[in-house]
């Protein structure tokens, strides 16, 4: 047969029912248009990512300090007297008394209140047994007796062996009334003595009287230009860097027609180097504004078409910032990206000095943000960085992220989308694979006299084959088309959903070459057993 008319027979078979055509491919046109968003909803991923990271130097590296610009509330250490601790008998504070308590060292001893008006009772002379008195009833006006020295470190002396009628002597002399001097009791307190000057270790009196406590909680730091010197001049592979912090301001002026809260970031002259800034117009800002806390800012592009209109507009004019008049001396060209945990387009940028001067105080949480030198290093440097700033703040724990890493995250999340999507696509064809699978199988059951005939008249099997290839191959090849069509209908719904999508031939032809390979290896099998048919039983069969 020639090859002519065998197209002609496939086209009469595939246009006698349209209907049936478009219905046995449709999980082609499902799978077609699959794969065309697939691909372009994946490089649309990939742009976002660049767009989002192409200010981002790649070495750059963010240090913060977890629970910065919030208080502290570690627990004070226990002790006697002016250290917070209770009087004997009177227990012992939990540390985080107030310091007029603390001064006076709490409560009296056997649980005794103290009289109004009363002083101090003498205490240089011990009752007999070496208790101390019941202050309870303490007269108005008597004075508390002399108290012992407290002995170096921080210890009290062991009062259970006390002389009878004698005197603790504070300057070890011997006393009235007493059999000799204390020598056993300042030895013992002399051995106890804390050996790392007193910040560490275990302060407690050994028979068990006192027990000093230390508090183990992480110190919460803010981080300064101080530390930012200290990182570039420590050989951590750094050489570059910057500091920066920001907070919600409200903002009145140009176009607003009440006052609005916006981001405002304190910056260095040199952020906008670091993080790959490009002015719009006018200038970024500089050091001699930073040093005379001037107030002056820059505004990201969102910001400066939301308050003025547009950048030209907004160079030269004037906002109010927390009812404070600053000038405006530059605007940033759009970015879509973030930078020091900072978004540039939807920011206003002060200076670093002025913003610590009028806006956030001692309540600023700065981010340092460090160049490495080489970026197959990052994790050296890390290293580097975070073994240095332990010396100086050993019980602080610092933040570590990388521009690299947030890239490889980004990526890494969008390689993941776009694998499940071209997992759903092939499932999709797996499924209008089999369907056309059966539509040819039913034709052939359908079509064995014609096939008899065929054969009869001598045609061979390759072309009994061939035939039928050719027919799953275009209801394959005419899904694949509609399919392409469907994807054009469906991007502008996606693209309402803030969902970038970037069309692409490459994307149209992948879709077209998945379909009809899908009809081909599906219809192959129906086709086969079509060439195998002997004519003599196809002519006979009803």
């Amino acid at each position: 047969m020639r090859k002519r008319e065998l197209l002609r027979l496939v086209w009469q078979n595939i246009t006698q029912n349209k209907f049936k055509t478009v219905m046995t491919s449709i999980g082609i046109i499902v799978g077609a248009a699959t794969i065309v968003m697939v691909i372009a909803i994946g490089k649309g991923g990939q742009m976002d990512v660049a767009d989002q990271f192409k200010n981002l130097n790649a070495g750059a590296i963010d240090i913060s300090c977890e629970g910065a610009g919030k208080e502290s509330s570690s627990s004070g250490r226990g002790g006697f007297g002016g250290f917070g601790g209770g009087m004997p008998g009177g227990g012992f504070s939990d540390g985080n008394s107030s310091s007029e308590n603390s001064g006076s060292g709490g409560r009296m001893p056997n649980g005794g209140e103290m009289p109004e008006g009363g002083k101090m009772p003498d205490m240089s002379q011990m009752p007999e047994g070496g208790e101390m008195p019941d202050m309870s009833q303490m007269p108005e006006g008597e004075e508390m007796p002399d108290m012992p020295q407290m002995p170096e470190g921080g210890e009290m002396p062991d009062m259970s062996q006390v002389p009878e009628n004698g005197k603790n002597s504070a300057d070890g002399e011997s006393t009235e009334g007493a059999t000799g001097k204390n020598d056993s009791a300042r030895e013992a307190s002399e051995s106890r003595e804390n050996d790392n000057s007193g910040n560490r270790g275990d302060r407690g009196n050994r028979n068990g009287n006192f027990a000093m406590t230390e508090s183990t909680e992480q110190e919460i730091i803010t981080l300064t230009d101080e530390d930012l010197t200290n990182i570039l001049a420590g050989d951590v592979g750094a050489s570059e860097g910057t500091i920066s912090y920001s907070t919600r301001s409200s903002i009145e002026g140009g176009e607003l027609e009440e006052a609005t809260t916006y981001t405002i970031a304190g910056v260095q002259s040199n952020y906008a180097q670091i993080s790959n800034l490009t002015m719009a117009v006018g200038e970024f800002l500089t050091e001699e504004a930073n040093n005379n806390k001037e107030k002056s800012c820059v505004l990201g592009a969102n910001i400066a078409a939301e308050i003025f209109g547009s950048a030209i507009d907004a160079y030269g004019s004037i906002l109010y910032i927390d009812q404070r008049i600053y000038v405006v001396d530059g605007v940033l060209e759009s970015m879509g990206s973030v930078s020091s945990g900072i978004s540039p387009d939807d920011a206003v940028f002060i200076p670093y000095q002025t913003g610590i001067k009028y806006l956030v105080g001692e309540n600023a949480d700065p981010t340092i943000t460090i160049i490495a030198d080489d970026v197959e290093h990052l994790d050296t440097v890390i290293t580097a960085t975070t073994e240095l700033l332990a010396e100086y703040y050993p019980n602080t724990e610092f933040t570590y992220e990388d521009a690299g890493s947030k890239m490889e995250a980004a990526s890494a999340s969008n390689e993941i989308l776009t694998m499940l999507l071209i997992a759903m696509a092939v499932i999709v064809f797996i499924v209008g694979g089999i369907g056309i699978m059966n539509v040819m199988f039913v034709s052939v059951k359908e079509r064995t006299n014609e096939i008899g005939i065929l054969k009869a008249i001598g045609c061979s099997q390759k072309n009994i084959l061939l035939e039928f290839l050719l027919e799953a191959g275009a209801i394959s090849f005419i899904g694949g088309v509609l399919g392409m069509l469907l994807s054009l209908g469906i991007t502008p719904l996606v693209r309402y959903f803030d969902v970038r999508v970037e069309l692409s031939l490459a994307a149209f032809g992948a879709a077209l070459a998945f379909a009809v390979c899908t009809g081909v290896i599906f219809g192959f099998y129906p086709a086969y057993r079509a060439s195998k048919l002997v004519p003599v039983e196809a002519l006979s069969a009803e």
